[in-house]
């Protein structure tokens, strides 16, 4: 099966899992480089497209990378093959290696990076930290004669709506009784001018995106025997997903903030170490955490009254803040170390879904490759 894998058959696993509509407008993601019907022969993930990944790309015959961080993002104006990024476009290209890139729609995604980052330190019951509300939905509601109950249902089930999750085609009905009485100009399918009517009528409710208003609209007129179909079209509350950012869970066992910290740093296997904010006796359980940059959430976390959060890049004046503030202990165990976890995830994903022989880049991308302590 997998000789014959293509890179779009390998984008079209990743797109499903990460969908591009949860990256951020800023965001670059998906196909860099390369020809989606060229085979995907064997398969690269990793954190960072760097020379060093390029060139074990080349020398392993991969035939396609996928990377969390986008190599083409900021003020790109050229790929010349003597500019840095361009000189990493050229020798992909020349080398027959297609990247693909899953950035913020993988941080977001259920499982994403975060996700594969909170299994990895053993949370449990995770939840986002942030999370994205569920795509907003209307109720339908239409009275329809009962013998044109499934007409109409069929109707607006083709127009994509009662779709809840793996569902699809879903309603709920109960039949009572239609009152109505036609005046002048009115062309009645059921009754008489100036005679009030009652008619064996179905009350039909299904859900429908928002987006699907029109189409929906238009079913129902459409197959509706009525000229002045009666419904009701309601708004539905914004409710949270299981998409959005980070995650916050629960340790199997209470422990210090010294042994999390430990234990952090082999599991993650951070190149320069993890720092924490302490004290290191101070016994924690439940862990907020972030892959990449993660104080932005800082607030968000504080709300949340965890005992601590781990994430990368922390700054000394919001770390500072929090603190003040009295958050949570915070824990910095690095960028790339924070994410590296994804690879393992969208690896497991491919190989599954394709068959094809998929590999992490596990030497470290972190840019600090020297570290010292005094």
């Amino acid at each position: 099966m997998s000789e014959n894998v293509s890179v779009a058959d390998v984008i079209a696993v990743l797109d499903d899992a990460y969908p591009p509509r949860l990256a951020e407008s800023w965001d670059a993601v998906g196909l860099v480089c390369g020809d989606p019907q060229e085979p995907a022969r064997r398969i690269l993930v990793c954190v960072d497209v760097t020379d060093d990944v390029v060139e074990a790309a080349g020398a392993g015959g991969y035939g396609l990378i996928v990377a969390h961080h986008p190599l083409l993002l900021r003020g790109v104006e050229s790929v010349a093959a003597d500019t840095p990024k361009g000189r990493i476009v050229h020798r992909l290209i020349r080398g027959g290696i297609a990247l693909y890139t899953a950035h913020t729609n993988a941080d977001k995604a259920d499982p994403g990076v975060s996700d594969a980052l909170a299994e990895t330190l053993g949370l449990r019951d995770v939840t986002p930290i942030d999370p994205q509300p569920q795509r907003p939905v209307d109720k339908w509601v239409v009275m329809v004669p009962e013998g044109n109950a499934e007409q109409v249902s069929e109707a607006m089930f083709a127009a994509g709506a009662g779709a809840i999750g793996d569902y699809r085609d879903c309603a709920w009905s109960v039949v009572g009784t239609g009152q109505f009485e036609a005046i002048d100009g009115a062309s009645p399918a059921i009754g008489q001018i100036g005679e009030r009517t009652r008619v064996d009528e179905a009350r039909v409710e299904m859900v429908a995106e928002r987006g699907l208003r029109t189409r929906v609209l238009a079913a129902l007129r459409g197959a509706h025997p009525y000229e002045e179909p009666a419904f009701d079209v309601l708004e539905q509350a914004a409710l949270p997903s299981a998409l959005g950012l980070g995650r916050v869970g629960v340790l199997p066992e209470p422990v210090t903030v010294g042994e999390f910290a430990a234990r952090a740093a082999v599991v993650l296997r951070t190149p320069w170490g993890v720092r924490a904010t302490g004290p290191a006796d101070r016994r924690i359980e439940t862990v907020a955490v972030c892959g990449g940059a993660g104080d932005s959430l800082l607030a968000a976390v504080a709300r949340l009254g965890v005992d601590a959060y781990l994430t990368g890049d922390l700054r000394h004046h919001p770390v500072d803040e929090a603190l003040r503030a009295g958050g949570p202990v915070l824990i910095d165990a690095g960028h790339w170390a924070t994410e590296f976890p994804w690879c393992r995830q969208a690896a497991d994903l491919i190989a599954g879904a394709t068959g094809s022989p998929v590999d992490c880049h596990d030497d470290p991308t972190d840019p600090f490759t020297v570290h010292a302590t005094g």
